[in-house]
């Protein structure tokens, strides 16, 4: 397959193998497809240490190598709608389903899935993504079906007037009933698969949240994204000393029965780019979720 993007603009002077790193699963893929030749910047090769620029074109041969051949039975991923028109569609996201192709995802991603049903945004790969969930985490995101629409959502997300919120039952019980994260993002300066507040790249980043519920030793809050980083909610819980529950990357995954992070993007809230209506969108905590709730309440 290919990758195709255009460097926007808050990311130039960044590093081409550090930019690609995550399309492409890690930054040591990104630098042997480099290295090969296989990565082209407004069409001629580069090296590795290269500096991207604002509106670069980078073209990406991203053929899978022979390790990493899909099977010829790979699954189609399953996912719920929540709200669809001939615009857009707003997609209620199973755990374990991954957005878009990466290193070790070549197939079965939401991505692949809405081929033919989603379209809009630079990138090839990944038509009609507006955001992203990780692959663990459930819940609510807006795929759109054109150019146009694309457009509008990615501009309403800039201005941060689309409305995000998740359910996220943490460690320990916060200090406040409610309260703002602000630190920044970046990936982190020792383990590169990990982003962090300790990070040589730092990305703006802030979190709001508040307390839904008490629990004896853990508490469940609702969280809402004023930025977009990667891993941001749960970085950002860890840095204050309440890790999300279940994440084994930056927390314990031995709590209350769960095998992922206790983490639901619950509620999207937008005004339609097209007609100007008001969407207000919820996503219940899906089973394996709500029975750690009720082990965590005991």
């Amino acid at each position: 397959m290919a990758i195709e993007l255009n460097v926007a603009a808050e990311s130039a002077g960044e590093r081409l193998d550090v930019l690609l790193a995550e399309p492409l699963g890690s930054r040591s893929r990104a630098q042997r497809l480099i290295v090969a030749g296989r990565v082209l910047v407004d069409g001629q090769t580069v090296k590795k240490n290269h500096r991207v620029g604002g509106g670069e074109h980078v073209a990406v041969d991203d053929s899978p190598e022979a390790s990493e051949a899909p099977a010829a039975d790979a699954p189609v991923a399953d996912f719920g709608v929540a709200y669809e028109d001939e615009h857009l569609i707003v997609v209620d996201k199973p755990a374990g389903v991954v957005v878009h192709p990466a290193r070790g995802h070549r197939e079965g991603t939401l991505s692949q899935a809405l081929a033919g049903r989603a379209a809009g945004g630079d990138d090839t790969w990944r038509a009609g993504i507006v955001h992203r969930l990780d692959r663990n985490t459930s819940g609510l995101l807006v795929v759109a079906k054109s150019e146009i629409v694309h457009r509008g959502l990615k501009e309403a997300l800039a201005r941060r007037e689309i409305r995000r919120e998740y359910l996220a039952l943490v460690e320990g019980r916060p200090p406040s009933r409610s309260g703002t994260i602000e630190a920044p993002i970046g990936r982190d300066r020792r383990v590169r698969i990990l982003m962090s507040t300790d990070t040589d790249s730092p990305k703006d980043a802030i979190t709001h949240f508040e307390i839904e519920r008490a629990l004896p030793q853990a508490t469940l809050l609702r969280v809402r994204l004023q930025t977009g980083r990667t891993h941001q909610i749960r970085v950002h819980m860890q840095a204050i000393g309440h890790p999300v529950c279940g994440d084994h990357e930056y927390g314990r995954s031995d709590l209350y029965g769960l095998q992922r992070q206790f983490l639901h993007a619950a509620r999207l809230a937008f005004a339609h780019p097209v007609t100007g209506e008001d969407l207000d969108l919820a996503s219940p905590l899906p089973a394996d979720l709500a029975a750690a709730l009720e082990q965590a309440a005991g």
